[in-house]
């Protein structure tokens, strides 16, 4: 099978969800780096003004010969300079430009050959004001912060993965239902229509599960339907089509017969069946109109019309309940039943419409020794070499419990099929 087109939805997740995570750390990790790196600045700063301050309380005299206090820095390097910004003694450069700077009597702070230097004025007794200077080499600066930024990175890239984690099984967890929803589909588009989806608590994808089943359901039984109808159409014009067949037979041997009479009724008959193909092929494909109000008179006066010639009686009890159903079906039913009883029965054929309380019942009868066989059997679905019913009574039954009715038969000894539909309940 070809592999669709596409990004796969779980890889789609992925790089998305740790994507937008890797983009949210680094806006948050850059600005969080440069404030990072200016505070350890500032504060290198102020520990080299505390440094410097000392150094200069301990020099009173300007000579540079006084000891350092003991809690400096060993990274620090420490001078004495003049105001003009030359070097007295100590440790630096030979000229200082920040140390220049602070002859003005205050201190100061500047990045001087390499390294981070401050200044602290020493008021010398007897003399004029010296400047002491203390630098720290920016190596030691940046290693502080660049120490900083490798945890923050470490801290960044353990986000980062956790992301990813969450990321592929929540994209597992999301995947998952579609993955089992396109095996359905294929199941589904290969003849498998017991199809079901199973949960996964996500809504929409549930909502489709559903949604498939509701859909493998309604295509199985539309096959279903599909399939039987060449079975029953068979069965239903087998009888209409021997007919006029052997009504223009005859009329063809028999001398002086009247062939126009003979081709009225082959043409009625023909039109029968062409009504008959029209229902059968509504009802199995479901795509009749809907349910409307039964004309019960009209459709027994149709029915003693397209039995014309056997002897019919159809009669009314009384006033009948409304019923909504397709018209159709209910007619196809009663072309079932008037059928079997011309077939399998004998004498007078009555049908008879009556109101049953809650219901419509049409009672099909007829004068014949009756049924032998139990219910089960009469409805059972035969083929056309077995000995019985055939599987005119099977599709009629099954077209009565697609209107929401029931065919029962309710006497087998003079028999009687009866039909029975619910009557419509005010809305």
């Amino acid at each position: 099978m070809e592999r669709p087109p596409g990004t796969p939805l779980r890889r789609r997740l992925l790089v998305t969800i740790t994507g937008i995570t890797a983009v949210a750390v680094v806006l948050l990790a850059v600005p969080l780096a440069v404030a990072v790196q200016l505070l350890y600045r500032a504060q290198a700063v102020a520990t080299l003004e505390r440094d410097a301050a000392r150094v200069a309380a301990v020099e009173p005299d300007g000579t540079g010969a006084a000891p350092l206090p003991r809690e400096l820095s060993p990274h620090l390097t420490v001078g004495l300079y003049r105001p003009d910004g030359r070097r007295a003694s100590g440790g630096g450069p030979r000229t200082s430009r920040v140390a220049a700077a602070s002859a003005d009597g205050r201190s100061h702070q500047a990045d001087e050959a390499g390294a981070l230097a401050v200044t602290a004025p020493v008021a010398v007794r007897g003399g004029p004001p010296e400047v002491v200077r203390v630098a720290l080499p920016e190596s030691a600066v940046r290693a502080r912060t660049t120490r900083a930024w490798l945890l923050m990175g470490a801290f960044a890239a353990v986000i980062i993965g956790l992301a990813a984690g969450v990321a592929w099984k929540q994209s597992r967890r999301l995947a998952r239902p579609l993955e089992r929803l396109t095996r359905a589909a294929q199941a589904l588009g290969a003849g498998d229509f017991t199809v079901r989806a199973q949960p996964s608590g996500l809504r929409e994808a549930d909502a489709a599960g559903r949604a498939l089943e509701v859909t493998a359901r309604r295509l199985g039984s539309l096959l279903e339907r599909e399939r039987a109808f060449s079975a029953d159409v068979s069965h239903q014009l087998r009888t209409p089509l021997t007919g006029l067949l052997l009504g223009l037979e005859a009329a063809l041997e028999r001398p002086g017969a009247d062939l126009r009479s003979a081709a009225r009724t082959a043409v009625r008959r023909g039109e029968r069946m062409r009504d008959i193909i029209d229902d059968l092929l509504l009802l199995a494909r479901d795509a009749g109109p809907d349910r409307e109000p039964l004309d019960v008179p009209a459709l027994l006066d149709e029915l003693r019309a397209r039995w014309e010639g056997l002897p019919l009686t159809t009669t009314v009890q009384g006033p009948l309940p409304s019923v909504h159903v397709k018209t159709s079906a209910v007619r196809q039913i009663l072309d079932v039943l008037v059928d079997n009883a011309r077939e399998h029965g004998g004498g007078a054929i009555t049908v008879e419409a009556s109101d049953i309380g809650g219901g419509l019942a049409f009672d099909v009868a007829d004068e014949g020794p009756g049924i032998t066989d139990s219910e089960d059997d009469v409805f059972t679905r035969r083929g056309a070499s077995e000995a019985g019913h055939g599987i005119g009574l099977a599709l009629a039954r099954s077209l009565a419990e697609a209107e929401g009715g029931r065919l029962v038969l309710r006497r087998p000894a003079p028999p009687i099929f009866t039909l029975l539909l619910p009557a419509t309940r005010d809305a």
